[in-house]
């Protein structure tokens, strides 16, 4: 199956990561190598891509992609969380710009193989990272009740959590629940059919929940963040699309820890903690898409673009 992903609020990334064309830009989530391939366009002699992806399969398809810009490109097979050990390997100290464009792609999706989709009948698998042990299988099948409730509540805030982690429980008794078709009946069983309807696919939010604990997706990103913003050169930017709002509640929050890290009571006449501001938050609010790429691209839909440029030195 050909690699195929729609690149999400491509043209306003673009635009907030202000490249410079001999600047050091990161893709930390390269996938297609969509947004990598409109950065090399903008750079220059001396310029450069680095792009990470723990997706054997988006590597390949965006060395591809990336095949008339490979002089200034270097694609590593790592998880964006390691971004500074990366960065320190190929000896480069400060970057001009990084974008996470999160979550799953259309071809993760799509592809049914790699166990994603409830719209299919497949084996449990949801890893990002096929070199991954432990598999959606696993967690569907090992987790306790009470863990399978707090996953599916947190991740997925399912109403139904609880009912549904009963259900898995229940049915997992009699036999391993080995895919996604086995599971999406436990699931349509454990939430009232006059709820069902016009709600969107009940399974939806539980099969998010798995994806999101499997691929430690969160802890990730919360423990990423701090890192990103300290390899910045001063005036460079990080640029992180999310496609929910867990994930846009993190992005927000550290950003704006970064922007103003003072921890002094507010009677505090001057500061003491000596926390210094990292820099600024450009996006007072997320963007958006607009109409003309919703048309386009119906995955978009919950996706927010969120910037944060780093001080500049004065």
């Amino acid at each position: 199956m050909e690699f195929k992903h729609i690149s999400v609020l491509l043209n306003e990334t673009i635009e907030s990561l202000n490249i410079k064309p001999g600047g050091i830009y990161v893709d930390g989530t390269l996938g297609g190598g969509g947004h990598s391939l409109e950065i090399c366009k903008h750079l220059g002699d001396g310029g450069r891509l680095i792009g990470l992806d723990q997706d054997m399969d988006a590597i390949a398809a965006a060395t591809k992609r990336l095949v008339n810009y490979m002089d200034k490109v270097t694609i590593v097979h790592s998880n964006y969380q390691d971004i500074d050990s990366v960065l320190k390997g190929l000896s480069i100290g400060g970057v001009d710009g990084i974008v996470l464009d999160l979550g799953v792609s259309s071809y993760q999706l799509d592809n049914v193989e790699r166990g994603f989709t409830y719209k299919e009948d497949t084996p449990l698998d949801m890893r990002m990272d096929q070199s991954m042990g432990i598999t959606a299988k696993d967690i569907v099948n090992d987790y306790s009740e009470m863990e399978l409730f707090r996953v599916i509540r947190d991740y997925g805030e399912d109403g139904f959590a609880k009912n549904i982690a009963k259900h898995i429980v229940k049915a997992r008794q009699d036999k391993p629940i080995e895919t996604t078709g086995e599971l999406n009946e436990i699931i349509k069983a454990a939430i009232p059919a006059r709820v069902r309807q016009g709600t969107g696919h009940p399974s939806k939010k539980t099969f998010q929940a798995i994806r999101i604990e499997l691929n430690h997706e969160l802890d990730v990103l919360e423990n990423s963040i701090d890192k990103m913003i300290e390899l910045l050169n001063p005036g460079g930017r990080l640029a992180i699309i999310t496609f929910h709002s867990l994930e846009d509640r993190i992005v927000k929050t550290i950003f704006k820890r970064n922007m103003y890290p003072c921890i002094c009571p507010p009677n505090f006449p001057v500061c003491t903690c000596g926390r210094i501001s990292k820099g600024t938050v450009v996006t007072r609010k997320p963007i958006v898409p607009g109409e003309e790429e919703l048309s386009i691209n119906k995955r978009a839909k919950s996706s927010k673009l969120r910037v944060f440029e780093r001080k500049m030195i004065t």
